[in-house]
């Protein structure tokens, strides 16, 4: 009786580490995403940055000759 206990604690731990992650990947994801919103207002305010960041970005993506 006492190894079923244990064993079905460490399940329960198992599941709720395995919840935490879920749930710290989805608020990472949100927190990702507001920051990425706030970041694209903040260049659409100064509408020559955004042309300054584009030409600069697609100079660094060119591929190799």
């Amino acid at each position: 009786m006492a190894r079923h206990y244990e064993d079905s604690t460490s399940t329960v731990k198992t599941r709720r580490q395995q919840e935490d992650q879920r749930r710290m990947a989805f608020r990472r994801a949100i927190e990702d995403r507001c920051e990425q919103r706030q970041l694209q207002q903040s260049i659409s305010d100064y509408p020559e940055l955004h042309w300054q960041a584009s030409a600069a970005a697609q100079r660094s993506v060119q591929p190799a000759r």
